[in-house]
């Protein structure tokens, strides 16, 4: 082999070598490769012998391959290969058909489809399973049914808005004697062993609506409430509204209407009050479909305006109503909310994430706020229009 220099410089493969260096690296890679027709390491560490018949064009330097470089290159192999194979055998936090399941009545009110947006969207940002399920129409003991039902099915939690509260009792608890976290949305049963209740507090949005229409009725004034008697969130809104009439003396509450959930009942009883010539002077509506009910009736008669009403929730009829003038005001709630952190803390619960305890199943008490009150707002005319716009941006059903 013929120089052309003293030294050869290897750039940033190593150290220069001199050309008696070279030389004697030669005769050992000779006498190596005449013993072996495989790769040996050169005692070197840094440096690897490739095969003698590497390309005549080469100088020997140039067949020196670094040790360094390629061992930089396996340990980062071994580095992602190696936390490649932990996590393939690492046990996943949410099992495949992790599930998690709401229980309501008449889940087809516009109240129920928000619910259930805010649930279903809680359940895609965890990776886990959900569903919102329950009669169509106004049935407590096929409510019931639906959640026997799901409890043989052991989800991993179940949301419930109770529509009779002393019919649930017994399997609310159950169900969390099977280990089944339940959680109360909505409306409660303060007398089982729910873990929490999250939702409105009913009491205070009673009192709410009294107030609401006590700025509208002037004098002395005689008011009708439309409302479910007997259903828990409703009783608790009565309760807040016999409450603060309290402070209102010149009010007398006369007459408790029972439209069973049913706008065309509803509609039918205001009409017939208002027929008879009864003394009314305001109504406070006091679930979902008796606000757009009310207001047809007043509208059927041209009382907008002259007879007040105020709702409850945001079903667009009842948005639309506030617009033409027939209802004043209406309180509502936060059913997506509601149903979206019902759903987290219920997958809190069944991973025992929060470690007060070893096991919320034996513990004295959940680790767990006991209520949560997601509140209310109130929607008139003069906001109408910005709240429809959030509306209009809210996350729906994915």
């Amino acid at each position: 082999m013929v120089l052309r220099r003293n030294k050869v410089e290897i750039g940033n493969y190593g150290p220069e070598v001199s050309e008696s260096e070279i030389a004697a690296e030669v005769e050992l890679a000779s006498s190596i490769t005449r013993k072996s027709s495989e790769p040996r390491l050169y005692s070197d560490p840094n440096f690897l012998i490739v095969r003698a018949t590497a390309s005549a064009g080469q100088t020997e330097c140039e067949r020196r391959i670094p040790m360094r470089r390629h061992g930089a290159t396996l340990v980062s192999v071994f580095v992602f290969v190696g936390a490649a194979l932990i996590a393939s055998c690492a046990k996943p936090y949410h099992e495949q058909n992790e599930r998690y399941v709401f229980v309501a009545t008449n889940i087809n009110l516009p109240y129920w489809q928000e619910a259930k947006a805010g649930f279903l969207d809680a359940a895609k940002a965890l990776g886990v399973k959900g569903e919102l399920v329950g009669p169509t129409g106004y049935a407590p003991h096929a409510e019931l049914v639906a959640f026997q039902q799901i409890v043989e099915q052991q989800p991993a939690g179940i949301c419930l808005s109770a529509a009779r509260p002393e019919i649930f009792q017994a399997d609310i608890d159950k169900a969390v004697a099977q280990g089944i976290p339940v959680i109360c949305v909505d409306a409660d049963v303060p007398d089982s062993r729910r873990v929490l209740y999250i939702g409105t507090d009913n009491f205070k949005a009673g009192r709410e609506s009294l107030r609401q229409l006590a700025a509208l009725v002037p004098g002395n004034g005689s008011i009708a409430v439309v409302t479910i008697p007997g259903q828990r969130n409703l009783d608790d809104r009565l309760a807040g509204v016999a409450d603060t009439l309290k402070n209102f003396p010149a009010i007398k509450l006369t007459k408790i209407l029972d439209d069973k959930g049913d706008v065309r009942s509803a509609f039918d009883q205001v009409t017939e009050l208002i027929q008879k010539k009864e003394k009314l002077d305001g109504i406070i509506c006091l679930e979902a479909t008796g606000g757009s009910g009310a207001a047809e009736a007043v509208h059927r008669f041209n009382m907008e305006g002259k007879l007040p009403i105020v709702a409850f929730d945001d079903d667009p009829e009842t948005l639309d109503w506030i617009g033409r003038g027939a209802i004043a005001a209406t309180i509502t709630q936060k059913p997506y909310v509601m149903s979206y952190y019902g759903l987290k803390i219920l997958d809190d619960l069944h991973h025992n994430a929060v470690h007060q305890f070893k096991d919320w199943r034996s513990a004295p008490a959940a680790p767990a706020p006991t209520s949560v009150d997601t509140g209310t707002v109130v929607v008139d005319k003069s906001n109408l229009e910005v709240y429809r716009q959030a509306l209009a941006a809210h996350p729906k059903p994915l």
